[in-house]
């Protein structure tokens, strides 16, 4: 069974940092490009990251220069290091891995930042 569980959320002021993990099992991590999303109340879910098999990035265009996505295949955990925080990045962010066409996902950590 695939299983993705985030930890590392939290509560922090404008401007703080939060670093989120992504613990997967049940495949084979080093192969699999690795997705950030999240999903703020009344909005639909956002790709905010991924990092490929190779360690390319991509990000969406609000979070550049403040996130940094990145992997540890040896410990099959994904991170996601935010910086300088503001009060819209508020909200639920989840992991993805696609298996076979399928997506599997974590069961999500909330993010809030404070005005």
């Amino acid at each position: 069974q695939v299983h993705l569980v985030e930890s590392g959320g939290g509560l922090v002021q404008t401007g703080g940092s939060l670093r989120l993990s992504c613990a997967v099992s049940g495949v084979n991590f080093k192969i699999h490009p690795m997705y950030w999303y999240r999903q703020a109340p009344g909005n639909q879910r956002e790709l905010v990251a991924n990092i490929s098999s190779d360690g390319s990035t991509y990000y969406v265009d609000s979070v550049k220069s403040r996130f940094t996505i990145s992997r540890n295949n040896a410990r099959s955990t994904v991170y996601l290091q935010m910086n300088s925080l503001k009060p819209e990045d508020t909200a639920v962010h989840y992991c993805n891995v696609r298996r076979q066409g399928v997506n599997f996902w974590g069961r999500g950590i909330q993010v809030t930042v404070s005005a």
